[in-house]
């Protein structure tokens, strides 16, 4: 009988890998990247690029001040109808559902940077930190052991099943004001495409990216103020684009703190929303680092 040949390693990962996929969300996120390539069709505005802009911004505050800040971590305090708002513009940035979210982030903190990390790339790789770990069917679950205190919300369970909803509701948002633009302002020279494509599919594709460089680039690249037992790191370039998620050292060493720029001079876009939001009233109790950390 002929000796079978060993298959070779790369090609086991690669069946993993594939084996791993969850063709559903595989499919939804590859069909969002193919769709910004019909900006070629489209053309842009400068309309078009501000709404992208204003989209990318609004819905990145309400998944730093709202999935993480404030369902992952208790950072600060707000009211039920402010909370459901930052849920459904943040669950809008189709990066599934608050409680998926914070579940997801909560485990993170738990096994930072270890085999039970899905999102490591020290043990997993680049492209996994970044992406891979969003397709995988690993973690397609909600271990909703860790988010007892999110459950007894009606709206935040019912957003998090349905999910897909509200960025269905924008996509054809979008795609209405740049209709109506077309009509009444035609010297915007924008439209109801043009507008679907910049302030829908481009928003939301960077908006992936922009979110996901946090369990990637901010485990590689930066400062280390702390001695923590993970490998996060302060990373400017990170914080400027997730509204002040960069600071992520910080964070891991002081995760409770609804500041994660632990000094003037690290740029927390979000804190600084959500401090004027407490002088309005808006959210309160906002959680701050210990003294122990500045001496």
């Amino acid at each position: 009988m002929a000796q079978l040949l060993p298959t070779p390693n790369h090609q086991l990962n690669r069946k993993h890998r594939l084996g791993n996929l969850d063709q559903l969300t595989a499919v939804q996120f590859l069909c969002m990247h193919a769709a910004c390539l019909l900006a070629v069709w489209s053309g842009v505005s400068v309309v078009a690029v501000l709404i992208c802009l204003a989209l990318y911004i609004v819905r990145m505050f309400a998944i730093t001040a709202g999935f993480h800040r404030l369902f992952a971590h208790r950072a600060y305090t707000t009211g039920r109808i402010f909370q459901f708002v930052l849920a459904f513009i943040g669950t809008a940035a189709y990066q599934k559902g608050p409680l998926w979210w914070s579940a997801h982030h909560r485990a993170h903190h738990l096994h930072t940077d270890t085999e039970n990390d899905l999102h490591s790339p020290l043990k997993r790789g680049l492209w996994r930190s970044q992406v891979g770990w969003f397709l995988a069917r690993d973690s397609r679950a909600t271990d909703r052991t860790l988010i007892h205190n999110l459950t007894k919300y009606r709206d935040l369970c019912w957003l998090d099943r349905y999910y897909v909803l509200p960025p269905v509701l924008l996509a054809a948002a979008t795609f209405l004001l740049g209709a109506l633009l077309q009509h009444y302002a035609p010297g915007l020279h924008t439209s109801g495409w043009q507008l679907l494509v910049w302030g829908f599919f481009i928003s939301t594709v960077l908006l992936y990216h922009g979110t996901f460089t946090v369990n990637s680039l901010a485990h590689l690249f930066g400062a280390r103020r702390f001695a923590t037992e993970d490998n996060s790191r302060n990373n400017l370039l990170v914080a400027l684009i997730t509204l002040g998620e960069g600071w992520h050292n910080n964070h891991h060493y002081y995760p409770a703190s609804e500041r994660q720029g632990f000094y003037w001079w690290e740029i927390d876009i979000s804190h600084y929303t959500l401090r004027t939001l407490s002088w309005l009233g808006i959210v309160w109790d906002l959680r701050t680092p210990p003294n122990r950390i500045y001496q």
